[in-house]
């Protein structure tokens, strides 16, 4: 994009050693580039003082404010005295506190103006910062000139910390903008200007030190546009490479495919069938299939992903299924196992006289087993291997590995996706599942390089899932009434889900809001305008709800409790007693959230729902209502009307669309969080760009990105752009060999 010899230079060079160790160790930027990408998260007008009222406890914070009020407090019967400086923005007052540190009132005094930079405490119910970082602005006529930190009128907030402040990052960046040289423009002239965007050298400095805001705003727009493009042109690079491979082209047979649909029970929807002929029509190509299918909650993705594999059998070659999890991977291999009955029985009595063999390999899987599993797929005598990672070690090899299904796809990356890709001769046909509805946007940025199979249909026989919230603070006779229902729900023959967010009160092991801590969520749920402590985190617990509920209110009920401490041996007991209908009541951590099927579960009570995310409440639900009874779901929570956690909790009572959850999942949080960590490496250069704001950006980089591949496929033509897209496939790579 520039010259590499200026971007890629060492941050030591430009702000010296000690800073440029800070910046490193405390926001992790290393080179120019680096520096200059770290972009502001708004400006601040001068003259224009910050609305205290909007700050949340515990937000790192930078303010403009004036001071109002200045008071040294001495502690009775200890040394020392406490510095009491009161800002205001002339409505909301914010309290600054100095320990032993009366000197500062030499320089904060009544009347001056000045950034104030620490993390947003509540005393006695009042915002204050503690010993914040703050930096005065100049007094007198000539302030304009005096001092270089204010040298413009719009001032920048960045991302910072408290050895970092915002200003002080200010002066770092505006020592690389003077040494950054000239900037080779990655996007062709005729779109640039077609599109109405800055040059990268403008947008870099207008983003950075701006002349007004909408000059900030367009620079803005031009390097969200970057980050949409070069994704893009990566995206659809990689996806013009797997259409030039060629595979061994498969000829359709009748065999256990046919054999096994005259036998399916059900009839299937419009929505398989057509995603089925979708499917068949690559699994017979010269071309590898590379497609995505995607379908909500109880879809039926299941059954389409194993029509697929046997026929691939059927035409002599192999199928492998990669989970993310044990416990899924279990479930895969059960259900399957169920679904064919004697036609996994190849080799053994009583089999049908077409079939084949289908194994589970994980992690704990017996040596002496796993020597026959390797055999057995080496040889070609299993047919389906079913596994987690194990099925990625060296030494799994196939006689002829035909199609890959990756069950979950954003818990891989792209190279772990294509280890087993490399384990045959020739590229084998890959098909992606999820269960996480994915909008077009998040489809186009993440998986832009598959075909896209939407279930958007459930399957003949499911039942609706109502779905109501609980305030068991407001109308705590609404929860009585809900441990009531349950015992109804069991004395009509069916079985209840109870859902905890983790095994004990002290306990964050099986806390999975997509890898939050305790401490984390709360943060953030204060961040959105609650106010909750710490300590008030996770007073529903296993542990606690199983004496409580099976002593009290479910006295009487077959209750068990399950969780991600257990063994392996006994969390199978308990889904095998419970999938019998020997248990009544199950008290289970997430553990539950997926590969549970139990038709006759009915009923699902989620305790503290404000804890998990909407995609994860989605998911958590899908285990009821899976056989001919209607489904409910009553989510129980302590936050208050009206906050930011009911709203969230509210809309995902208001609808089962998975699809419109997922858009209000990726509004809310970072897409980082939803995709999983191992897309990270994919979207680490994401710095402004936002999957779901920026639909329109998106769709449009995808237009610009086809049009400059069509002239230029390898762009040969454009080396900053170039050196761009290189850049991604090293993150990418890297971020690969990091998890190895």
């Amino acid at each position: 994009m520039a010259n590499p010899t200026n971007f890629s230079m060492k941050l030591s060079k430009v702000v010296g050693d000690r800073t440029a160790k800070a910046l490193s160790e405390e926001l992790g930027l290393e080179t120019l580039e680096d520096l200059l990408r770290h972009y502001p998260r708004r400006h601040v007008v001068r003259g224009e003082l910050t609305d205290i009222e909007s700050l949340n406890e515990d937000e790192e914070v930078t303010i403009l404010a004036r001071i109002q009020s200045v008071n040294v407090k001495r502690i009775p019967g200890r040394k020392g005295a406490i510095l009491e400086v009161v800002v205001s923005d002339g409505r909301a007052k914010l309290i600054l506190t100095f320990f032993n540190q009366a000197w500062r009132t030499k320089e904060l005094r009544e009347g001056r103006e000045g950034l104030f930079a620490g993390k947003v405490g509540l005393f006695k119910g009042k915002r204050q910062l503690a010993h914040p970082d703050y930096l005065l602005i100049p007094e007198g006529e000539n302030k304009e000139e005096a001092i270089s930190d204010f040298a413009g009128k719009f001032l920048p907030v960045y991302p910072a910390t408290r050895k970092l402040p915002s200003w002080k990052v200010a002066q770092c960046v505006r020592l690389g903008l003077d040494a950054i040289g000239e900037i080779a423009e990655p996007l062709p002239e005729k779109f640039r200007e077609g599109l109405g965007f800055p040059t990268l050298q403008q947008a870099l400095h207008q983003v950075h030190s701006p002349a007004s805001l909408e000059e900030a705003q367009r620079a803005r727009e031009r390097l969200t546009f970057d980050e949409a493009l070069a994704m893009q042109i990566f995206l659809i690079q990689r996806k013009n490479e797997i259409k030039k491979q060629r595979t061994k082209v498969r000829e359709k047979r009748s065999g256990i495919l046919e054999k096994f649909d005259a036998r399916l029970p059900f009839e299937l929807t419009a929505g398989q069938k057509r995603v089925a002929a979708q499917i068949e029509a690559d699994l017979y190509s010269s071309a590898p299939m590379f497609r995505l299918l995607q379908g909500d909650v109880g879809s039926g993705k299941t059954i389409v992903a194993l029509r697929a594999m046997l026929a691939i059998i059927d035409s002599g070659g192999q199928a492998a299924l990669l989970a993310p999890t044990e416990v899924l991977a279990q479930q895969h291999y059960k259900n399957f196992q169920k679904l064919l009955g004697d036609f996994a029985m190849k080799g053994m009595l009583g089999t049908a006289d077409v079939s084949t063999r289908i194994a589970l390999l994980t992690g704990p899987t017996p040596s002496d087993e796993r020597g026959e599993i390797i055999t057995g797929t080496k040889s070609g005598e299993i047919g389906i291997l079913i596994g987690t990672h194990a099925l990625l070690t060296e030494g799994v090899d196939f006689e002829d590995l035909a199609l890959l299904v990756i069950d979950e796809q954003h818990r891989f990356g792209v190279e772990q996706r294509d280890v087993l890709r490399n384990r045959s001769e020739l590229p084998p046909h890959v098909l992606v599942m999820t269960a996480t509805p994915i909008p077009r946007t998040v489809a186009m940025t993440v998986f832009g390089d598959l075909d896209v199979s939407t279930l958007d249909e459930l399957p003949l026989g499911r039942t609706p899932i109502e779905t109501h919230v609980i305030s068991a603070n407001e109308k705590p006779a609404f929860l009585e009434r809900a441990w009531k229902r349950v015992v109804e729900e069991v004395d009509r023959g069916q079985q209840v889900y109870i859902v905890a967010p983790r095994i004990s009160a002290t306990d964050n092991s099986d806390f999975s809001t997509f890898g939050l801590t305790a401490d984390e969520l709360a943060r953030a749920r204060r961040l959105s305008g609650e106010e909750v402590e710490a300590a008030e985190f996770g007073k529903h617990s296993v542990e606690e709800l199983f004496p409580k509920l099976s002593s009290g209110e479910l006295k009487g009920l077959r209750v068990s409790a399950l969780h991600g401490r257990m063994s392996t041996h006994e969390k199978e007991s308990i889904m095998r007693r419970f999938s019998a209908s020997e248990i009544d009541v199950l008290i289970s951590t997430t553990v539950i959230e997926v590969g549970v099927d139990v038709p006759n579960a009915s009923m699902m009570v989620i305790m503290d729902a404000d804890r998990f995310g909407v995609s994860q409440l989605h998911q958590l639900r899908g285990r009821v209502g899976r056989g001919t009874v209607p489904g409910l779901c009553l989510l129980v929570t302590s936050v208050a009307s009206g906050t930011p956690a009911m709203l969230r909790l509210e809309a995902v009572a208001s609808t089962t669309d998975g699809f419109e959850l997922s858009r209000l999942d990726l509004e809310q949080r970072r897409e980082g969080d939803v995709l999983g960590s191992a897309q990270s490496g994919a979207t680490s250069h994401l710095r402004l760009l936002r999957v779901i704001r920026d639909e329109d950006v998106i769709i449009r980089a995808r237009q610009v990105a086809e049009q400059i591949l069509e002239i230029d496929p390898e762009l040969t033509t454009n080396s900053a752009l170039l050196d761009v897209v290189d850049k991604l496939r090293q993150e990418e790579r890297a971020s690969y060999l990091e998890k190895k």
